[in-house]
C-alpha cells in the first residue's frame, strides 16, 4: 500500500454566494460518511483537518527570506483541507478521491502520492 495525500482546494473568486450555516451542516454529513468509509476500508491514515484561508508565504527574494500573508496573489484557489490514504495505486486513490461529495459545490480534489526521500 501506499500513501496518497488527497488535498482539497476550494475557489476563492467563486461567484457562488457563500453557503449559510445550515447549508454547510448539511453539507458536512455526506463529507463525514464519505471519510468515514475510507477509514471503514482501514484506508485512512491522518484524519481530515480544515484549515483557514490566510495562511503565509514564504519565499527567497532580495537574498533573504520574504514571508508574504495568504496565498499567492494570483492563486484563486484556496486550501480547504488534506486528508492522508493508503491505497494501492493511483487508480485506487483516485477512486476514493472521487467520492467526495463536496466536489459537487465547486471543490477540487488533488491526488499526490507520497514518494521515499532518498
Amino acid at each position: 500500500m501506499q500513501e496518497f495525500l488527497l488535498v482539497i482546494h476550494r475557489d476563492l473568486t467563486s461567484a457562488n454566494p457563500t453557503p449559510t450555516p445550515e447549508q454547510m451542516k448539511e453539507a458536512l454529513k455526506p463529507y463525514q460518511e464519505w471519510v468515514a468509509g475510507i477509514a471503514a476500508q482501514d484506508k485512512l491514515v491522518t484524519p481530515p483537518k480544515r484549515w483557514d484561508v490566510d495562511g503565509r508565504v514564504i519565499k527567497f527574494e532580495k537574498k533573504k527570506e520574504q514571508v508574504y500573508s495568504g496565498p499567492y496573489a494570483e492563486s484563486k484557489e484556496s486550501i480547504g483541507g488534506l486528508i492522508l490514504i493508503k491505497a494501492k495505486d493511483y487508480d485506487e486513490a483516485v477512486e476514493l478521491a472521487k467520492g467526495c461529495p463536496i466536489i459537487q459545490y465547486g471543490a477540487i480534489v488533488e491526488v499526490r502520492m507520497a514518494v521515499p526521500v532518498a
